[in-house]
């Protein structure tokens, strides 16, 4: 299913097809990925994949969907667009890409999308929530525009720099 396509990238659900779980378990098995995570994911990719598809169908605005180059080649990873788990209605994007798929602009482009669409459909502010040192992730952040918000433990317990977007006609 297509969520967002952009000049580069298609943005779709992830499937059980042997193909995406065979990417999940790549990626999420590195260890440069996993550094930045709070671990493999639990019960396996397919379980994961589920749990995916349960988040989008609690919200339709939210999901961890697949990041496939239109130019071909692997997927290069996981766009996340999901409610932080504190409960009040905010937003949080994140992307996992897999080392090959590194430098070429990807989680830029995808986040991009999906931030732009949650601001059509009404939504007031995005945020981000990256581990300290990840440079490479606050960099993207920073590509987005969003404003640095400091060090937090709010939203995982344990410590996140964190990032928020306000959308272009909101005022703060």
């Amino acid at each position: 299913m297509e969520l967002l396509r952009t000049d580069r990238l298609l943005v779709r659900a992830w499937t059980t097809s042997e193909d995406d779980l065979a990417r999940l378990a790549d990626l999420y098995s590195r260890p440069e990925v996993l550094r930045w995570l709070s671990g493999p994911p639990s019960g396996g990719v397919a379980a994961l994949v589920d749990r995916w598809r349960q988040v989008h169908e609690a919200d339709p605005r939210a999901g961890c969907w697949a990041v496939e180059p239109l130019a071909g080649g692997p997927v290069a990873g996981t766009l996340l667009f999901k409610p932080l788990p504190d409960g009040v209605g905010e937003f949080e994007v994140g992307w996992h890409l897999h080392p090959d798929s590194w430098g070429h602009g990807y989680a830029t482009e995808a986040a991009a999308a999906v931030v732009q669409r949650a601001f059509e459909d009404g939504l007031p502010e995005v945020y981000a929530v990256v581990r300290p040192g990840n440079e490479p992730s606050m960099a993207v952040c920073r590509r987005l525009g969003m404003e640095p918000l400091g060090r937090t433990t709010r939203w995982y317990g344990v410590d996140c720099e964190a990032f928020r977007l306000i959308a272009p006609d909101v005022v703060d």
